[in-house]
């Protein structure tokens, strides 16, 4: 019985998955075939054009500056690694 609803569980996702797909496929089937033949999907002019980017000059952040800090090393107790019990 529970192979019974698994196996139907199953079928239920494949269609479900075929049915997303065909309807990707209908939405927006020109960019997908373009795009599987290796044409891309934009066309020759729509294309981004290469050549150099635009520089954007940024203002220069003030110098930073080092602080010392003094570290206080406290002592530490000692304490056995054992209790004397063990």
């Amino acid at each position: 019985m529970v192979q019974v609803a698994a196996a139907l569980l199953f079928a239920l996702a494949a269609g479900l998955g075929i049915t997303v797909i065909l309807a990707m496929l209908k939405s927006n089937e020109t960019a997908i075939l373009s795009a599987l033949l290796g044409e891309g999907a934009f066309t020759g002019d729509a294309a981004p054009q290469p050549g150099p980017a635009t520089v954007i000059k940024l203002r220069p952040s003030a110098p930073r500056r080092h602080i010392a800090r003094a570290i206080v090393a406290r002592p530490q107790l000692s304490k056995p690694q054992f209790s004397r019990a063990a």
